[in-house]
């Protein structure tokens, strides 16, 4: 069963290039993990610190394996500090249903 991961959030002024060098990291230990199928940063065109970022796993076990992986939760805390409003909105990890 397909699984997948969406998530919304506006940069932080001043904050866009980190964040961009986090979406690159982040693409290259997403896209090498076992059961990935897609994953795709992007922003808005009219707003270049707006992304969407969605990632496809082909099976429930990878899915579970990649949103337990050490390295999101040090990623998701990082990112935090970068974005607009509460970090507790983030919705970075959360599966479509």
């Amino acid at each position: 069963m397909t699984k997948t991961l969406y998530a919304e959030f506006t940069v932080k002024a001043g904050s866009e290039a980190r964040v961009a060098e986090m979406m690159v990291e982040l693409t290259r230990h997403v896209r090498n993990e076992p059961g990935n199928e897609l994953f795709l940063p992007y922003t808005r065109e009219e707003n270049p610190r707006e992304y969407f970022v969605f990632e496809v796993y082909r099976d429930e076990a990878a899915f579970q394996a990649h949103i337990t992986a050490d390295y999101g939760a040090r990623f998701n805390e990082e990112l935090a500090r970068h974005i607009e409003g509460d970090a507790s909105e983030l919705t970075w990890l959360n599966p479509v249903l």
